[in-house]
């Protein structure tokens, strides 16, 4: 049973209304969806035509009063209307935004310099949509600092909950060691932030044991890669796989690629494949950065490889290291679990988001 400091409503279990056209099988809501189920909130959703007339239509079509609205990953576009409909019924807004588009289009993308007009009318923008939310959920500590120092949203509104793994679909198969070259996995959508093209370049630069380099997924910088890799007879691509096919794929393979872009944001996110890796028990290569945990970073038999970012000789360095002795990697593999489960076990998530429902309450 939920303790009733948790509870929003009078009687019964509280309800949240998810706000906007999200994608609701994108990992972060699927996570953020059992974390509030397992606290024992109800969900329910609202899905406008229009995003800036949302508080008009919901007048008509939202036949709930719920306890509290939830702005999914992605919906700067929905915060306007969901929060006109949230004051006007009395019922706190939380926005879990997981990416600032100003940090998107200016420090990643580049579409806007710094100090153009552009670049400043959108930060302005975000900061007045991030002050409309009662709370704010960020996926790492340095997210939040963005948040705080960037968009200036209150230390006492922010709140720190990891992204963490989807642990009935991604979790550790029995330790096999490679029969043959162990496979080095990456996938992902193939953007700057994640670095691709460093992956390539270490696949050409390589001089350790056999490996095979697969890289999955597409995305923007997919069609480049493959001319990088002109060549390579070790590199392979596979076509993107339906989410629910994904984790029996990562663990058919022995070593797996994190990140390793060299962008501002690059360095603030740990990303899903990350989690994912970590949850099926296997060893994985990522960009070092002060977006883990401190006392993770520092462990030596924590599973996961460090390297700086867009460095393909270190990232070569660190393949070979693990392809040199292949009989270790089931052991690897479980540090990697455990790692998994010290800092980012669902338990943990759900703990995290317990914090920003009891401020709301105590807030409301």
């Amino acid at each position: 049973m939920t303790p009733p400091s948790e509870h929003f409503g009078a009687a019964g279990p509280p309800t949240v209304l998810w706000w906007g056209r999200a994608d609701h099988g994108y990992s972060r809501n699927r996570i953020m969806r059992q974390a509030l189920a397992a606290l024992g909130w109800q969900s329910t959703e609202f899905r406008p035509f229009l995003s800036p007339v949302g508080d008009l239509e919901a007048l008509w079509r939202v036949r709930v009063r719920p306890d509290l609205v939830w702005l999914p990953c992605f919906r700067q576009r929905d915060i306007a209307s969901a929060s006109c409909w949230a004051q006007r019924h009395g019922v706190p807004l939380l926005f879990d935004p997981l990416i600032s588009a100003y940090d998107k289009q200016v420090s990643e993308r580049r579409k806007f310099a710094p100090d153009s007009g552009g670049a400043r009318r959108l930060l302005e923008n975000e900061r007045e949509q991030f002050r409309r939310a009662d709370a704010v959920l960020a996926d790492t500590a340095l997210h939040a600092d963005f948040f705080h120092e960037v968009l200036g949203v209150e230390r006492r509104r922010l709140f720190v909950v990891p992204v963490g793994a989807e642990e009935s679909l991604f979790y550790p198969a029995q330790d096999v060691s490679p029969a043959g070259a162990p496979e080095v996995l990456f996938y992902g959508s193939f953007i700057q932030l994640q670095g691709p093209e460093t992956i390539i370049e270490a696949a050409r630069r390589y001089q350790g044991p056999a490996v095979r380099w697969t890289l999955l997924g597409d995305g923007p910088l997919l069609e480049k890669c493959r001319r990088l890799s002109d060549g390579l007879t070790s590199v392979q691509f596979e076509p993107r796989l339906d989410y629910a096919l994904l984790p029996e794929r990562i663990r058919r393979a022995d070593i797996l690629l994190g990140i390793f872009g060299a962008t501002p944001k690059a360095a603030r996110v740990i990303p899903n494949k990350v989690f994912q890796a970590l949850a099926c028990g296997k060893p994985v290569i990522t960009l070092g950065s002060d977006a883990y945990p401190e006392v993770l970073r520092q462990d030596g038999d924590s599973g996961i490889r460090w390297v700086p970012p867009a460095d393909p000789d270190a990232l070569a360095a660190a393949v070979a290291a693990l392809a040199a002795a292949p009989e270790r990697l089931p052991m690897l593999g479980r540090q990697a679990f455990f790692s998994y489960k010290r800092h980012f076990a669902f338990e943990t998530v759900v703990a995290a988001l317990r914090r920003a429902l009891l401020f709301l309450r105590n807030s409301s």
